[in-house]
């Protein structure tokens, strides 16, 4: 039989390759979900079941419960509250997720702040795409509340609100205003405020920013994680979400369960 010369045997490599990666493609595509657009055209992931089949794509995609991904946190929800803007509870749960690489970096910045005697207090993480469209109707402003027909980036679990605690005390530390301020006085560069309050709100900001979060200009306490743009807007309600991290403990704990 004839010895293929180099060339035809470049072929026959690059036509395997191709056949490959092909192969590859079509896998990847059968097994990717399918999301339908809403009246908006984005995609939104619906349920619990297809968030599941992203994750299993990428791990990275995983939300996790703050307070277990970073021990010691505070957790100050008060869209579970009617200590809100909207003056009744959004949430049914008191509960903070993101996705895990967000929550890493939370957790680097909580083990820098510490030998400092600081810490952090978290209002806010992922937020169901519904309760984005429930806050935007009275208010409609969309530097302090964003607009449904572009989603937020709550809703990809790639943001948080939060501010620095005294570790000793679990008081918060002097901000420009209390959390979720519509005022001029919330943004990041409003300075007509006492010098140690200017100061706060820098450390703040720059920790975040050494750990990979970008800081909303309009509101001090809001941070969006670099990468927020690979992942997809959400739908899975909250309790959804804590009903199966409990089960997929339990799960780990008893492996026979």
């Amino acid at each position: 039989m004839p010895t293929m010369n180099c060339r035809t045997e470049r072929t026959e490599k690059m036509r395997r390759t191709t056949h490959v990666l092909a192969l590859f493609l079509l896998a990847a595509c059968a097994t990717a979900p399918v999301i339908v657009p809403n009246q908006y055209g984005l995609r939104v992931v619906p349920d619990y079941a297809t968030y599941q089949r992203l994750v299993r794509l990428d791990p990275s995609m995983r939300l996790v419960d703050v307070e277990h991904a970073v021990p010691g946190i505070g957790i100050d929800v008060r869209y579970a509250t009617s200590n809100n803007f909207m003056h009744r509870p959004l949430y049914p749960i008191a509960k903070v997720f993101l996705r895990a690489p967000a929550a890493q970096a939370l957790a680097d910045v909580e083990r820098e702040l510490a030998p400092q005697g600081l810490g952090l207090k978290v209002f806010d993480g992922y937020r169901p795409y519904r309760i984005t469209e429930a806050m935007w109707e009275p208010i409609k402003d969309p530097d302090f509340v964003a607009d449904p027909s572009k989603g937020s980036r709550h809703n990809r679990g790639a943001a948080v609100d939060l501010t620095l605690v005294d570790l000793h005390t679990g008081d918060e530390i002097a901000m420009p205003t209390p959390y979720d301020d519509f005022t001029p006085r919330a943004r990041q560069d409003f300075n007509d405020l006492p010098a140690d309050v200017i100061a706060n709100r820098a450390k703040l900001r720059e920790v975040m920013v050494r750990h990979g979060f970008d800081p909303l200009p309009s509101e001090w306490w809001h941070f969006d994680y670099h990468s927020w743009q690979k992942f997809e807007l959400m739908d899975v309600t909250l309790e959804e979400l804590a009903a199966h991290q409990i089960a997929e403990g339990r799960a780990q704990a008893n492996p026979s369960f």
